[in-house]
């Protein structure tokens, strides 16, 4: 996929205003992070589900090993259209979810020595991958790992890049010759503080990767 064509996520929003400034940019999809252990948690009470998403964006919803009776309610009550899984599910549990019409996205941790190996198991359940750095938290480390180890990655199911992308990375990004690479992940490298984030910086990288 060109550079110019990649999709947009942009995850872990927490509050109202600065939501509605994102969805100026109009991004593919704005992720909300429903652990509680991340300071990026998001509770369910706050009104930013009921702001007008543009055609286009879809709200993807973070998981981590959370049981499918309440991710699916969550998927109900906020308008969800894709849950992003980011701790140790198995192949059953995504295919599970996947069943009950979402779209999924299974998160791994890469680093020296990942087998991706372990991924096939998991192909014909998930619609797409995420690869973020290991760190100590599940995600949002804001650390990068070797993008040259997704050469090894030979499977079909398209990807996002994930973990510490920020705007002096566009460069290297554009040079990626990774024909699954379909879409980049950002976080923590735009905020201001956890959950709010920079929306002059998030709009130059926005310009500057489509350029």
């Amino acid at each position: 996929m060109p550079y110019q064509n990649l999709k947009i996520k942009v995850c872990g929003m927490k509050y109202s205003e600065n939501i509605t400034e994102l969805l100026f940019l109009q991004p593919d999809y704005v992720g909300f992070i429903f652990y509680e252990k991340s300071p990026r948690f998001i509770s369910t009470q706050v009104d930013v589900f009921s702001s007008v998403f543009p055609k286009g964006t879809q709200k993807v919803g973070v998981f981590v090993d959370e049981e499918a009776s309440v991710i699916l309610q969550k998927v109900t009550d906020l308008g969800l259209g894709m849950v992003q899984l980011h701790g140790h599910e198995s192949p059953k549990e995504c295919q599970e979810l996947r069943e009950s019409g979402l779209t999924v996205m299974k998160a791994f941790r890469v680093g020296a020595g990942f087998d991706f190996s372990q991924l096939q198991e998991y192909a014909p359940s998930c619609d797409y991958f995420l690869f973020d750095a290991s760190g100590e938290n599940p995600g949002g480390n804001g650390v990068r790992f070797n993008w040259e180890l997704l050469k090894e990655y030979q499977l079909g199911v398209p990807f996002f890049l994930s973990g510490g992308i920020d705007l002096e990375h566009i460069a290297e990004i554009k040079a990626l010759r990774l024909p699954q690479l379909y879409g980049l992940d950002l976080n923590s490298k735009f905020e201001i503080q956890p959950g709010l984030k920079d929306i002059n910086r998030l709009k130059q990288f926005f310009e500057e990767i489509k350029a």
